[in-house]
């Protein structure tokens, strides 16, 4: 009878388990821009970006290997690999709390003691008693010890013989048994634990997203930035090739007589000039190539008879989506990480509070021991115990409710925390716009710059060749043309550079990898981006 009314306390203890402490997580609102304060004047338009990898926008295959293998063996993202490995290990230990805890034993001793022998007391096994030649033996054990007896006489001598050692007994004890306890989580603070715990799993999926575009966004600027450097190693030694052309050109006129030596000399020095530049070009493309390597994985050197052979760089593409700001909240890794931070916090909240209250335990026990190991499964030699238990903190020197404070702060913690992300992110793309745009019509100027300083170097030489003008506004010509060259070829690496920091900041890119939680974790978030949209 007692055992069905422990049953139906339990069974009642369960209904009641629906209840959780706590906060109910809600996502924070937040006022975000309907339109990019920005205007889109570089090819943006304000479509929905595509969940396709940005990367192959560019069309260069060569770019899509190298990402493609930064993905599978780059060692950032190995490393937040492993922590999703931990962070689920984490949220499955969080989850164990809800189920019985069973755990089970065994022992086995085997011990040696002496026998007691009740023939002799203290050892004695005989005392013999002489007294004027007469002998008297006595060793009988009365209640309270051994009596001696002997007759009255003088010259008395007493003799104790010690008994025999007594024999050895050894003997054997075995026991075995479980136990199982089961805390019934009344009030829910295992389950807001548990919530925290994947709130945190999710945290780090996040982590790994962002983890990802940030590599392949790394990739792409230093891939982009190799071809700029190659391109601008070849222009300057087509630039030597044309200043050597120039000092032939001055030498056969002073060896002719026409013109002086300044003008060989001054020739000289310019070519040694732009010769100096060469190692410091040759050096950065071997220390992007390193770079490169590294990036996907690999050894430095690894990428060097791949990516040694110049070649130009991508196209711009025609057409870049950048959607509506509210998109950010459901593609940017780093603001749904954040987003679930506030969640994760939010949990331990019920947490603490569920501390207040009581504890609601069922435990048992089974045990059986005997000399003998057959006589474990005795009903005569087992042990058994089952009940209820209820720890309930009556005084802890406000401890429980300073812990509730503390989470309640780390809630508002989280909370500003990802609205400064949100803000920052917006930033981000606000500026990758403008850096974008501007540098666009920058490149747009070089371009012409670039027409008319090889214009002006034509017409140079064919008047310098009739001796119409001097040496030094030739040189002056090729130096002008070298510098507005290079320049250009920086501005059409940097507008590339500047698309890839806008695709990162948009925050696109990683859906196709890791789509297993997109819904999930973006559900809320698209709900949000479809408010403001309305």
């Amino acid at each position: 009878m007692k055992t069905i009314h422990l049953l139906a306390m339990a069974a009642t203890v369960t209904l009641v388990s629906g209840c959780m402490l706590g906060p109910g997580y809600k996502r924070p609102d937040l006022s975000v821009p309907k339109q990019w304060s920005e205007p889109l004047a570089g090819g943006e338009s304000g479509k929905t970006p595509t969940q396709e990898e940005w990367w192959a926008s560019f069309g260069d295959t060569t770019l899509d290997s190298l990402i493609k293998r930064a993905m599978a063996d780059s060692f950032d993202l190995r490393i937040v690999e492993a922590r999703l490995k931990e962070a689920r290990a984490l949220e499955d230990i969080s989850g164990a709390a809800l189920w019985p805890q069973v755990n089970a034993a065994a022992a086995y001793q085997r011990s040696q003691a002496r026998k007691s022998d009740t023939s002799s007391s203290a050892g004695i096994s005989a005392v013999t008693l002489t007294q004027n030649g007469l002998s008297v033996t006595s060793a009988a054990p009365g209640p309270f010890g051994t009596r001696l007896s002997s007759t009255g006489g003088s010259n008395t001598s007493l003799t104790i013989s010690p008994g025999a050692k007594a024999p050895e007994r050894q003997s054997d004890f075995f026991q075995t048994g479980f136990d199982a306890s089961w805390e019934l989580d009344v009030f829910g603070g295992i389950r807001r634990g548990q919530e925290a715990s994947r709130a945190d799993t999710e945290g780090v999926e996040e982590m790994q997203r962002d983890v990802l575009i940030s590599v392949a966004a790394e990739v792409a600027r230093n891939y982009f930035n190799l071809r700029s450097v190659q391109s601008r190693l070849d222009t300057a030694k087509k630039n030597i090739d044309a200043q050597t052309q120039s000092l032939d050109l001055a030498r056969s006129r002073f060896q002719a007589g026409l013109t002086g030596e300044l003008d060989v000399k001054t020739a000289e020095a310019q070519l040694a000039s732009s010769k100096s530049v060469l190692p410091n070009l040759e050096a950065f493309v071997q220390m992007t190539i390193h770079r490169l390597g590294v990036l996907i994985g690999d050894a430095p050197g690894a990428l060097q008879e791949e990516l040694a052979p110049k070649a130009p760089l991508a196209p711009v593409p025609l057409e870049v989506p950048v959607g509506l700001p509210a998109d950010i909240l459901r593609n940017r890794p780093d603001v749904r990480e954040a987003e679930r931070a506030v969640a994760a916090a939010t949990a331990r909240i019920g947490v603490a509070e569920a501390d207040l209250y009581p504890h609601f335990i069922l435990g048992g026990s089974l045990t059986g021991s005997s000399t003998e190991f057959e006589g474990i499964t005795r009903g005569a030699n087992r042990l058994w115990s089952f009940g209820p238990e209820i720890r309930w903190p009556i005084f802890d020197g406000g401890r429980i409710r300073a812990n509730i404070q503390v989470q309640n702060a780390r809630q508002e913690q989280a909370i500003t925390a990802y609205e400064q992300t949100v803000m920052l992110a917006l930033e981000d793309v606000e500026n990758a716009l403008v850096a974008y745009a501007k540098e666009q019509n920058s490149l747009i100027s070089l371009n012409e710059a670039v027409e008319a300083n090889q214009r002006a170097l034509e017409l140079a030489k064919q008047l310098y060749a009739n001796g119409l003008i001097d040496f030094l506004n030739v040189l002056d010509s090729e130096r002008s043309l070298f510098a507005i060259e290079d320049q250009q070829l920086q501005s059409e690496a940097l507008v590339l550079t500047n698309l890839v920091a806008l695709y990162k900041a948009l925050g696109g890119g990683w859906e196709k990898a890791y789509p297993e939680r997109l819904e999930q974790n973006g559900a809320a978030a698209l709900e949000a981006v479809n408010s403001l949209a309305r």
